[in-house]
C-alpha cells in the first residue's frame, strides 16, 4: 500500500518532465537519473531549432575562418558572430583559400559558406502547423534570435570583377530576405540575419553603386578614416564596420607589452569616431603569442569599445570573460527590428518579430531570459 499522496507526487513529477505516466508506463518506478538519461527516447525529446541551442553569440571574428576544420560551423559553435572567407575568382567562379595554392576545386564560396548558411536559416526558421511561426525570419543564434552574422567577404583577385559574381552568388540569401540592407527611401539600416561586408580589393564604388532592389552588401571602411571623428566619405549607408591593422592603427607597432596613453587616445579616437557614424569597429594584426599580450590587448579593445575582436584561436577568445555580445553596443546592426526585410517576391509574408533589447551577455554565461525561464 503506497503513502497517502505519493501515487499524486510521482505524477507531478513526471509531468514536470513532459511525460504523462499513462503516455510511459515503464517509466513509473524510475529514478531521475534514468528519467533523464531515457528522455532521448521521448517523442517529446525533439527540440526544432536545437541546431544552435545554448550557443551564446559573442562578438568575436573568426579571422581567416576557411582554415579552420570545420569552416563557418566552427566559429558559430563558440558563438563567434562573424566569419571571414578570402575569395578567389576563376572561370566565372569563386574559390575559398589563403592563396592559389590552397583553392580546391570543391571549396567554393557557395559550397562553404552561401549554401550552408541558408541551411541553417531554414532550420531555425521551420514550418511547423502553428501559424505564428511560419514566416519568421529568426537569426542563426537560438539563445537571441535577432543576432546578425557578419559575413567577411575578402576578395583577393581583382574587385571590379570578382565583386560582381559575389553579389550574384548571395542571390539565394537575397531572395529568401535573410541580407541586411540599406533601405534608401526611408534612410535607414535594415538589420538581418546575415549582413554581408566586403573588404580587400572590394571596390567602394561598385558597394556605393548597388541599390538594385536594395544595397545588400557593404563596405570595410579603413578605421583611420574617423581619427578625427564620422567621415566625410564614409557613413553607414555604406559602411557597418570599419577595420584596420592594429599597427597601422597606432602608427606602428607595440614597442612592450602594454599600449601607451598616446597609442590609447589613438585607439579611442578612431572608436568614438566610427560609433558616431553608427560604424562598429574591428582590429586585424592583432598579437597571438605572447599568450599575456594579446589576452591584454583583446581586454583593452574590448574596454575602449570594439565590436568584433579579431581572433584565430576562438576557444581562447569565447572564454575570455570580458567578451560580451555585439547586440549590446548601439552603434550599427541591433537587434531585428519587427517586420523590416525587403518584401521579396520570392519571400512569404513576414511575421512581425517582437524586437527587444539584448541582455549584455558574457563568455559561458546563461541569458537572464532563459535563466528566468
Amino acid at each position: 500500500m503506497w503513502p497517502p499522496g505519493f501515487l499524486t507526487v510521482r505524477r507531478l513529477f513526471l509531468a514536470g518532465l513532459g511525460i504523462a505516466a499513462s503516455v510511459s508506463p515503464s517509466l513509473a518506478y524510475q529514478t531521475i537519473d534514468q528519467v533523464i538519461a531515457d528522455w532521448k527516447n521521448q517523442p517529446q525529446s525533439t527540440y526544432p531549432t536545437e541546431f544552435t541551442r545554448g550557443i551564446i553569440p559573442k562578438g568575436i571574428h573568426s579571422h581567416n575562418d576557411y582554415w579552420r576544420d570545420v569552416p563557418l560551423f566552427s566559429a558559430i559553435a563558440v558563438g563567434a558572430v562573424s566569419v571571414e572567407a578570402d575569395v578567389w575568382l576563376w572561370n566565372d567562379e569563386l574559390y575559398v583559400g589563403h592563396d592559389p595554392s590552397s583553392l580546391s576545386p570543391k571549396r567554393t564560396f557557395s559550397s562553404l559558406y552561401v549554401s550552408p548558411i541558408l541551411s541553417i536559416l531554414k532550420q531555425q526558421n521551420p514550418v511547423t502547423l502553428f501559424p505564428y511561426t511560419n514566416n519568421t525570419r529568426y537569426g542563426v543564434f537560438d539563445a537571441v534570435i535577432d543576432q546578425t552574422l557578419y559575413l567577411f567577404v575578402d576578395v583577393k583577385t581583382d574587385g571590379n570583377t570578382t565583386w560582381p559574381l559575389v553579389i550574384k552568388q548571395l542571390e539565394p540569401l537575397r531572395e529568401g530576405g535573410w541580407l541586411s540592407y540599406w533601405d534608401a527611401e526611408a534612410g535607414v539600416l535594415r538589420p538581418g540575419a546575415i549582413t554581408v561586408v566586403g573588404t580587400g580589393n572590394t571596390p567602394f564604388e561598385q558597394v556605393q553603386s548597388h541599390t538594385t532592389p536594395h544595397r545588400d552588401a557593404f563596405y570595410d571602411a579603413p578605421i583611420t578614416s574617423f581619427s578625427s571623428g564620422p567621415s566625410g566619405e564614409y557613413d553607414n549607408s555604406t559602411v557597418v564596420i570599419a577595420s584596420g591593422s592594429l599597427a597601422s592603427a597606432l602608427g606602428g607597432p607595440m614597442s612592450g607589452s602594454t599600449l601607451s596613453d598616446t597609442q590609447i587616445a589613438a585607439l579611442t579616437s578612431q572608436i568614438q569616431g566610427a560609433h558616431a557614424a553608427g560604424v562598429k569597429v574591428r582590429y586585424w594584426e592583432t598579437p597571438g603569442w605572447p599568450l599575456s599580450k594579446r589576452n591584454y590587448i583583446w581586454k583593452t579593445l574590448e574596454e575602449l569599445g570594439v565590436d568584433l575582436l579579431n581572433a584565430d584561436d576562438l576557444e581562447a577568445a569565447a572564454g575570455l570573460k570580458e567578451i560580451c555580445t555585439i547586440g549590446t553596443k548601439d552603434p550599427g546592426l541591433g537587434p531585428v527590428p519587427r517586420a523590416t526585410q525587403p518584401p521579396y517576391k520570392t519571400a512569404p509574408p513576414l511575421f512581425e518579430l517582437q524586437s527587444r533589447p539584448l541582455p549584455r551577455l558574457f563568455a559561458g554565461s546563461v541569458p537572464p531570459t532563459l535563466a528566468t525561464g
